[in-house]
């Protein structure tokens, strides 16, 4: 088998393909729950710890005096931990979502409960005539 026709059947096979779609949507559903948080929440977030940009929190760790986080990364090293908060928000929202979804999934996946067992089939009329001749026999006998 060649090459190009082995790398033919593994792209094609659905988990590839299944694979892929997962990825792409997922990017694209980061993005949505990126934009969540970073125009939605950590504003609301900033208003009610009065008006405090995460954005922008940081230590300088090469001495500069600027106050915005992009203006002191052309300066040198900075401790940016206001975009970790931000990200490890976006994170957690992400997280709670697929957990929100899995759960949903694994509760329409549930199997119906089982239905209750069949009662037994009558049993056969020539079943019954050789049984009633096995009595008369041994009642004979």
């Amino acid at each position: 088998m060649g090459f190009m026709t082995e790398f033919k059947e593994f792209a094609s096979k659905g988990n590839v393909v299944d694979l892929a779609v997962g990825v792409i949507i997922g990017g694209a559903f980061g993005k949505i729950v990126g934009s969540l948080v970073d125009d939605v929440i950590m504003p609301i977030v900033s208003k009610i710890f009065g008006g405090l940009d995460f954005s922008n929190y940081f230590l300088p760790l090469a001495g500069q005096t600027e106050t915005v986080l992009a203006e002191a990364k052309k300066s040198g090293a900075v401790l940016a931990y206001g975009s970790f908060i931000t990200v490890v928000l976006n994170f957690l929202i992400l997280a709670f979502i697929i957990f929100i979804m899995v759960k949903q999934i694994n509760r329409l996946k549930r199997e119906a409960p089982p239905e209750p067992p069949a009662p037994p089939a009558p049993t056969p009329e020539d079943v019954v005539l050789l049984r009633e001749i096995r009595d008369a026999l041994n009642r004979r006998g």
